[in-house]
């Protein structure tokens, strides 16, 4: 079977699953599926049910797609990700993705917990991307193309979309919600980076450093689908400061911050319903 025909598959399934038809989408990272919480009249399919779908096998990332409202915006959102640190092929990390835009989403909000390299973030603080190195040594777009996907050569000079950045901004100001901006490095883990690395990156201009959303980006982008990513820094980056990196402050930074992330992402969809609607 063609990996057009397994998306086509899953999309069936979750079409005839539910009624829903959301053209917004969100992907939580690690510690911030409390979100998919909040959805009202939750409708909650466990990954594995899924055809074709990958298994998220990370702390942190329960693994079900969650469709429901927020406000009255029908949503999917995918209570956490797989990465490729965990022996997925790109293709199977970008599988999701393929089958949220063949579902009709038209904006995707990419989230994840990073690594902060700028010397002025604070851990706690969400970041608004603003574009991305990909630095994971490959594309999940090599080989043939599918055209009933996408073109094969495709312009990423707005990889995250300008008006849903804007959205964003503003939503946070009116919050008084205080944000960074940046970029995003992906890189692939599923070790930390060293103290030597973080220079690197922060040479080439990188203001976060994580392990996700580059890959999906750019399938989304792929697809026509318009993308905004927003980082929770959860710890600052080897060498920035005197303090080792693990997995559990990560989570812990991620409980802390849910507050005003989720009062974040309840401000931002309504407005993304609306430019979708002037989009039409």
């Amino acid at each position: 079977m063609s990996e057009f025909d397994k998306v086509q598959t899953a999309v069936e399934f979750l079409r005839h699953r539910s009624g829903l038809r959301p053209r917004i989408a969100v992907v939580l990272g690690s510690g911030l599926g409390a979100f998919a919480d909040q959805i009202a009249n939750r409708q909650v399919v466990p990954y594995p049910e899924i055809p074709h779908f990958p298994r998220s096998t990370v702390q942190g990332h329960s693994g079900n797609l969650v469709l429901g409202e927020v406000g009255k915006v029908p949503v999917a959102v995918m209570q956490g990700r797989v990465h490729y640190y965990e022996g997925y092929s790109m293709q199977e990390v970008t599988f999701p993705t393929k089958v949220l835009a063949r579902l009709g989403i038209r904006r995707l909000i990419f989230t994840n917990a990073a690594g902060g390299i700028n010397k002025r973030f604070k851990p706690g603080r969400l970041m608004i991307i603003e574009d991305h190195l990909n630095l994971q040594s490959t594309n999940p777009l090599l080989g043939p193309n599918e055209d009933r996907f996408g073109l094969r050569f495709f312009d990423m000079s707005e990889a995250y979309d300008p008006r849903m950045r804007k959205v964003a901004s503003a939503a946070a100001r009116k919050l008084t919600l205080s944000v960074h901006r940046g970029i995003y490095a992906g890189l692939t883990g599923p070790s930390y980076e060293t103290p030597a690395e973080i220079r690197m990156l922060r040479t080439l201009g990188a203001d976060a450093v994580g392990m996700s959303t580059v890959p999906e980006v750019i399938v989304a982008n792929h697809m026509g689908v318009k993308c905004l990513g927003i980082s929770c820094i959860t710890n600052m980056a080897a060498g920035v400061i005197k303090q080792k990196v693990n997995h559990e402050e990560v989570m812990l930074m991620g409980e802390r911050v849910k507050g005003d992330f989720i009062r974040l992402l309840r401000a931002i969809i309504p407005r993304l319903e609306e430019l979708d609607s002037q989009d039409q």
